[in-house]
């Protein structure tokens, strides 16, 4: 095909290519600037790519051409020149601008054309010249224009892809063209690193951006933090999300990104943030850098009082301390002012204290005396004393107090002197009857205050007894004269009402005032014995309520547990009330015509609403894209786009539009969703909701020992949330892996992939069996892959390896065991070892989902639970899980017992696909098996080892060799 067409328009927009080279781009290859010297190898040497040289503006430009597209048996290869990895990177970014033709402009050979290319790498630790082999590549990406050259208008399309991780000392990019009109216009293969800086008064050298990494940091002079401070380098050589804060020193404060002294007059007392401050008052003014400003002579701080507050003094004495007599009830109340000084304080509180004085002799007055509300910090200046003698002097003394009070040389004290003198007796308030007969009736009663101890009090009492007609005869009262508070009235009538009242006399003889009457009445001759008769009656009651009680309880429990029996026994799937689905799936193959399901349960979209922007990938069926979908009078969203190739039969048109009737019955958060399909139309496409981060797997092995524990389980968390809802609505998902896992923009998880998905049948196992076809193995039940049986608990089984990849960061499940080695270790009952760093909980989790019998597997209702107890829970995440050579599959490396171990340190890396680090075992003398054995994990760290995957797998490896040696050992024995 000849490409003059395309040339000629191709350089007039030659001259305008500029790229913005910042300063933490690092340039490991740039094809313009190269110029002639590219020396660019070429595969075929013919009819494949050529360079092309022009001259605009003076200068002279390259590009390679390739137009290819008259046969379908197409493959075209150029390589790049060697290119020399710089240390510490294990990512670089490439960058391509190229142009690509539109097949429909070509007459006749558009079955032949293709609008995309292939990027390839291959890692070398030496240059190999022109030694080329398409083996030792594998593929990076497909490179899809986002627009096609149709006319003279040229289309220049800017692609840039992240390569990595690597680990030699350099690599190889090649271009793979299998049918497609393209001019490589620039090729750019660059590093990024976040410069060095100062953030948070930290200091952080200069990193290579290589995927999310932590640097560690130093505070700047006269400053500390309690934590090394951290900052992450992104992939795009930026610093964010900066963990810990420096802070200046006391006597510092923040000037920039620097501290400085505090100046005169000024202090801080403490290493932080803020500013310093102006010495607080009452204090001698401060030195350069101060971190405490000194009391001013005569003023003090408190032990509690903060450096940053002002000095004070103690205070004066209380004023106008005086006593009052609540003669109501014979209590004393002092009160007094507040003290002229204070001392500019707050805590200002006072104390009371009582002594008893006769002569020249003070002593105190004992605990007998009662204050309110207390006679120790107290904050109001007054309080009432209460249980005192009358006739008799008391001395109070009140006191004031502040924090620097012990400062003080003086106690600032107030007394005062005073007395009790009560002239009338105290008032009877009740009486109480304490015993009780026929002919007697025991009395007490209570005095309004109590009598002074050295003064002795009588009481008159007068009694009679109340008329059947209630009038009051004043000649019926008897009068008892008593010593005590208390007496005993005897030969009175049985059953008789009596009144009484009460008044006290002075030892004068002196009458007080009479209490109320109250009415005591005394009982009954009989009464003993009828009291006895009503306790065995009461007895009796309460004896026939236990058993009744009993009776019915027992009742009770043996119609629940009848109801118990009638419902039959739980099976662990869809047996219960509870679990039935409010919705049911529906298998699609059960209408006569497939285009009744999909009418039935797809929305049929505008083509016109929808634009694709992208490939993102290569399905079964056809190529997938990235584009929009706009419907009518709404905004636009991003959408996958699933195609069916062209020159489909009706059967693969069936097929592929069998997946959309599936999802189009779901609607739930973890599932993917489905917008609609397009079926009128010549190129038929299904539409589903885009997820910003690909497959899960893919995901993870990018990231690999970069996320949390606690963000993988919520991960899974989603995923056992998304199963839950097929299960509940019968469904079989049959292909639950993480690659059929797609993550969004958020990490949150989504189930998809629902081709290999089949419906429960309605019988008893509710089990489907398949018609023949391939099965996953390594995710596949054991009753899966014996008896085709597949129910929600084989997918349980599969959710486990689930669990397993997410924790292993996208590790291959059984590593490059074969599919006959796994099922027999399955059926020896080997699992999968506990991956690094795994939590106890969450392999234990597991390993209760690969339990062969199906029925001791937890359901997805089960595992949503635990999973949500350990996420509110995350201390319950810190435990790791040990790991067991023992119980663990042996890498292949180790799997042949009949066979010798491997004799060299070679041999055994390639057996492993670890090739790559020989010559980093070679570099730290490990160049035995029986050194390899003596390794533990941080000397495969140290000898370069960085990346987590590779670590695992050289780590297992070795433990599996230790294993293997002591079966042998003990065989021979």
């Amino acid at each position: 095909m000849e490409l003059r067409p395309l040339i000629s328009v191709l350089f007039v927009f030659i001259h305008q290519l500029a790229f913005s080279l910042q300063s933490k781009e690092q340039v490991l290859l740039d094809m313009r600037a190269s110029g002639s010297e590219l020396g660019w190898l070429t595969l075929p040497y013919e009819n494949g790519w050529e360079i092309v040289q022009t001259v605009v503006n003076g200068s002279l430009f390259y590009t390679y051409s390739v137009c290819s597209i008259d046969s379908t048996e197409q493959e075209n290869w150029l390589r790049t020149t060697f290119i020399q990895r710089r240390p510490g990177t294990s990512r670089v970014s490439v960058e391509l601008r190229f142009v690509v033709r539109d097949c429909n402009s070509f007459d006749g050979a558009s079955v032949a054309c293709k609008e995309t290319f292939n990027l390839f790498i291959s890692e070398a630790d030496a240059d190999v010249g022109t030694n080329f082999r398409k083996g030792q590549f594998r593929k990076v990406a497909t490179i899809a224009p986002d627009e096609v050259t149709k006319g003279r208008e040229l289309k220049v399309n800017t692609e840039t892809r992240i390569v990595g991780p690597m680990s030699k000392e350099g690599f190889y990019l090649a271009f793979q063209d299998m049918g497609t009109c393209v001019a490589l216009l620039s090729v750019r293969v660059y590093y990024k690193s976040c410069p060095s800086t100062v953030q948070s008064l930290a200091a952080f050298p200069e990193t290579v951006a290589d995927a999310l990494t932590v640097v560690e940091g130093a505070c700047v002079e006269n400053a500390v933090s309690q934590a090394t401070p951290r900052i992450y380098c992104t992939a795009e050589g930026e610093w964010v999300v900066p963990v810990g804060q420096c802070q200046c020193l006391s006597g510092y404060e923040t000037t920039g990104e620097s501290c400085q002294a505090c100046k005169p007059g000024y202090f801080k007392p403490y290493a932080s943030s803020e500013l310093c401050q102006v010495c607080p008052d009452n204090t001698k003014p401060s030195s350069t850098g101060a971190t405490e400003c000194q009391c001013e002579e005569g003023f003090f701080r408190s032990p509690s009082d903060p450096p940053t507050s002002p000095c004070s003094a103690p205070p004066s004495a209380p004023r106008e301390l005086t006593s009052t007599t609540l003669s109501a009830d014979g209590r004393l109340q002092l009160s007094w002012s507040p003290p002229l000084v204070t001392g500019g304080r707050s805590d200002l509180t006072y104390s009371v204290v009582c002594e008893h004085c006769e002569a020249s002799l003070c002593t105190p007055c004992g605990e007998k005396m009662r204050y309110h509300p207390g006679h120790t910090g107290l904050r109001d200046a007054t309080v009432v004393v209460s249980d005192l003698d009358s006739h008799l002097n008391y001395t109070f003394t009140v006191e004031a107090h502040s924090g620097v009070s012990q400062y003080g040389t003086d106690r600032p004290t107030a007394t005062i002197t005073t007395a009790l003198d009560y002239t009338d007796p105290p008032k009877v308030t009740l009486i109480h009857l304490d015993d009780r007969s026929p002919t007697s009736l025991s009395l007490s009663w209570t005095l309004s205050r109590r009598p002074p101890v050295h003064i002795n009090h009588r009481y008159e009492l007068m009694y009679r007894r109340k008329d059947d007609d209630g009038e009051r005869d004043v000649t019926t009262y008897t009068v008892v004269i008593s010593d005590k508070s208390s007496v005993q009235i005897n030969d009175l009538t049985p059953n008789t009402t009596y009144t009484f009242r009460v008044q006290a006399l002075s030892p004068e003889g002196n009458p007080g005032s009479y209490s109320t009457e109250h009415e005591f009445h005394t009982s009954p001759i009989a009464e003993s014995q009828v009291q006895g008769n009503s306790t065995m009656v009461m007895g009796a009651v309460v004896g026939v309520a236990v058993i009744l009680l009993v009776v019915v309880a027992v009742l009770l429990l043996r119609k629940r547990l009848r109801s118990h029996v009638r419902g039959g026994p739980e099976d662990p799937y869809f047996s219960t009330d509870q679990l039935k689905p409010l919705k049911t799936y529906i298998d699609p193959h059960m209408y006569e015509d497939p285009n009744i399901a999909i009418q039935k349960f797809v929305t049929e979209i505008d083509p016109t609403a929808i634009s694709k922007q992208k490939v993102i990938g290569v399905g079964e069926f056809g190529e997938v894209f990235w584009g929009v979908m706009k419907p009518h009078g709404r905004p636009e969203v991003p959408v996958a786009i699933k195609t069916l190739k062209l020159g489909y039969s009706e059967k693969q048109r069936q097929d592929f539009l069998s997946e959309a009737s599936i999802m189009g019955q779901f609607s739930h958060p973890n599932i993917i969703r489905l917008e609609g399909v397009v079926t009128k139309f010549k190129h038929a496409m299904i539409v589903t909701e885009y997820m910003e981060n690909g497959a899960l797997d893919i995901y993870l092995k990018d990231r690999d020992g970069e996320l949390p524990s606690y963000q993988l389980v919520g991960m899974l968390r989603g995923i056992a949330a998304g199963m839950k809802y097929l299960s509940d609505m019968n469904y079989v998902h049959r292909d639950l892996a993480a690659r059929n896992v797609l993550v969004n923009s958020n990490l949150e998880c989504k189930v998809s992939d629902f081709g290999l998905s089949r419906v429960l049948e309605d019988d008893a196992e509710g089990t489907y069996t398949t018609r023949g076809g391939k099965i996953p193995i390594r995710w596949t039940a054991p009753e899966a892959i014996a008896f085709r049986k597949f129910t929600s608990a084989s997918d349980v089984w599969s959710f486990g390896i689930v669990m397993w990849e997410v924790m292993a960061f996208g590790e291959r499940p059984y590593w490059d065991m074969s599919n006959h080695e796994v099922m027999k270790a399955i059926n020896e009952a080997f699992r999968l070892p506990a991956p690094m760093d795994c939590p106890s909980a969450i392999y234990q989790l597991m390993f209760q989902c690969w339990q062969h019998d199906r029925s001791t597997r937890p359901r997805f209702s089960d595992i949503v639970n635990i999973l949500d107890k350990l996420l509110r829970n995350p201390e319950s995440l810190k435990t790791i899980a040990d790991f067991d050579p023992r119980v663990s599959i042996r890498l292949p490396s180790t799997s042949h017992c009949d066979g010798p171990l491997f004799g060299s340190v070679p041999e055994w890396l390639e057996s492993i696909k670890m090739s790559q680090y020989y010559e980093s075992f070679t570099r730290a003398g490990i160049t035995t098996m029986e050194q390899v054995l003596s390794l533990r994990h941080e000397d495969i760290r140290n000898i370069g080892v960085r990346l987590p995957g590779h670590m695992k797998r050289i780590a297992y490896s070795i433990l599996g060799l230790k294993d293997e040696i002591s079966s042998l050992s003990v065989f021979s024995v």
